[in-house]
């Protein structure tokens, strides 16, 4: 149930001490023997709050060391970039890695002006340095001085969080070969007392890093993934929000070199977030895809031909149109396909499929049809869409959570991790080069393909429900029917990769559900779309809860 208070300013009883979670970061000591305690690494990274000693001096140092002796025995050999965002955890916590790293001997490349870094910017960073030793994921090699790098930032989560996540030197989110390893690393330091983690204090460490032009080398380049000059020649007018996270440097910086009618719509950086308003919950959280989240901004829309948003570390995307307000993720993600396959980029691979994660919108699936392209359904997170960006045989990879990145104008890599101002400045071509707005865009798709009804509930679970979720086969689902339709498809694997997907997909001709564990609460996700409208969807999500509890035996 949403919050009376969604979508309202946030109020001084509902800022966190910062003070207080930065001493509880240093003063913290976790229990090893405590799950909820230990390193866990996430589809993005380890995510906790010192409050709960979830996210503390002792997890960041053992898991740097971690990172440091798995990048050891992976002979990479060359510097590693070290970005963070404007969460009060998270200067501590980079303060914390570098102190590690440089114990390690490993070369740091720090933001060359003390500031903040967006994840895309640290992903392009990355490949920018291995281009020429890395076309494809099997070309990271031993001993050729391969970069790699770690994020600080719990991307969208609320004030009082902390992440940390390791990118390897494809660019894109540790794959959980690598996190596993890692985070049992971690763990066992942490339990051993950090006996055997290497640390110098903190003024030599810094001393030691070098300087990288993050914000300058990527904004710098945008002209080879974006048109932006079509975007300046037309005076699209842009607002664009940076929430208070690592872009507010970037949209200036954008706006100022390329010559774009851009306004920094709040250029504030505050680790409380007082500015922001509340999410569905009641809670301060940096959702550029919650309408609750994004109010301030939806009610500047006709100030703008685009407004946009970003979560506090810019991988995610929020596109508000003055006619239709913030548009829904998915429906942004099916008029992107739509455009950039069209015909926008024909410097692309004429076979190169369209990538997307199993709960994101069925749209896509009938824009791909039409465009008359592969599409290839991969398992929740955007690891997954690594290897083809990489390699340029899937040249867009988005996800229903606001996430998404794609190739340069030539075909070749941009970043392998998703990127929220790519995404948002896209729109603003869209508008540029057809003279209508992404939301206009989408009505035509919705003439011409149909209205789908989409949405994500929680359903409670234990631990031991959710485990059984996640290991669940196609033949524990008994049912043959949903909301009248017949099952035509049961799924534990994407389709695209024979990947498992940790849960359940279930498909009938007009719809479909699936069902996730949460990695974080006592509950499971239930994605569910019906193209026969909301009434048919609440009759899909309520079997849905039916046929998942019978196959768990609840």
């Amino acid at each position: 149930m949403n919050s009376p208070r969604a979508g309202q300013l946030a109020e001084p009883s509902d800022l966190v001490d910062i003070a207080h979670l930065i001493t509880a970061y240093y003063t913290g000591k976790p229990d090893p023997e405590d799950i909820d305690q230990q390193v866990a690494f996430g589809t993005s990274g380890h995510r906790g709050s010192s409050l709960n000693t979830a996210f503390n001096e002792d997890h960041i140092v053992a898991t740097t060391q971690a990172i440091c002796d798995y990048r050891k025995g992976q002979g990479f050999d060359g510097p590693l970039f070290l970005g963070r965002d404007t969460h009060g955890l998270s200067e501590p916590a980079w303060a914390s890695a570098i102190e590690v790293l440089v114990a390690n001997d490993v070369t740091v490349l720090v933001d060359a002006q003390d500031r903040y870094t967006p994840t895309p910017a640290v992903s392009h960073a990355i490949l920018t340095a291995n281009r020429g030793k890395l076309t494809t994921v099997d070309d990271m090699r031993p001993g050729i001085g391969l970069a790699d790098g770690i994020v600080v930032t719990p991307s969208h989560n609320p004030p009082s969080d902390g992440g940390f996540k390791y990118n390897p030197p494809h660019g894109g989110p540790a794959d959980s070969d690598a996190t596993k390893v890692i985070a049992a690393a971690a763990n066992a330091y942490i339990r051993d007392g950090l006996k055997g983690v290497k640390r110098i204090p903190f003024t030599r460490a810094r001393a030691a890093c070098a300087a990288y032009d993050f914000l300058g080398t990527y904004v710098d380049d945008l002209p080879n993934v974006l048109d932006i000059a079509a975007i300046r020649e037309a005076g699209v007018r842009i607002g664009a929000d940076p929430l208070g996270g690592a872009a507010v440097d970037y949209w200036g910086a954008i706006g100022e070199r390329h010559r774009l009618d851009l306004t920094v719509v709040n250029p504030l950086v505050d680790p409380t977030w007082r500015f922001m308003t509340l999410d569905w919950d009641g809670k301060i959280r940096m959702d550029c895809s919650s309408p609750s989240a994004m109010a301030s901004l939806i009610d500047k829309r006709d100030d703008y031909d685009i407004a946009t948003g970003n979560d506090a570390d810019s991988d995610r995307h929020g596109i508000v149109t003055p006619d239709s307000g913030l548009m829904n993720p998915n429906h942004y993600l099916a008029v992107a396909i739509q455009y950039l396959y069209g015909g926008a980029r024909e410097g692309w691979r004429e076979d190169g499929f369209i990538g997307k994660t199993l709960v994101s919108s069925s749209m896509i699936d009938r824009v791909a049809a039409d465009l008359g392209r592969r599409l290839v359904e991969v398992p929740v997170g955007f690891k997954w869409f690594v290897p083809s960006l990489l390699d340029g045989s899937g040249p867009f990879g988005g996800e229903e959570s606001a996430g998404a990145s794609f190739l340069r104008t030539d075909g070749s890599v941009w970043t392998t991790d998703k990127d929220g101002i790519l995404l948002a400045l896209l729109a603003s071509e869209i508008q540029a080069r057809t003279g209508k707005s992404p939301s206009q865009h989408y009505a035509a798709l919705v003439a011409k393909h149909g209205d789908p009804a989409y949405a994500r509930i929680d359903a409670a679970a234990n631990r031991e429900q959710k485990a059984k979720l996640a290991a669940l086969s196609p033949d524990d689902v008994k049912a043959d029917s949903l909301a009248g339709e017949a099952i035509t498809a049961k799924l534990t694997k994407a389709p695209g990769n024979d990947a498992a997907i940790g849960g359940l997909k279930v498909v009938t001709k007009s719809a479909w559900f699936a069902a996730r564990p949460s990695g974080t609460e006592d509950v499971y996700k239930i994605y569910a779309e019906s193209f026969q409208g909301p009434e048919h969807l609440a009759q899909v999500q309520a079997e849905a809860k039916e046929v998942v509890s019978a196959a768990l035996g609840a």
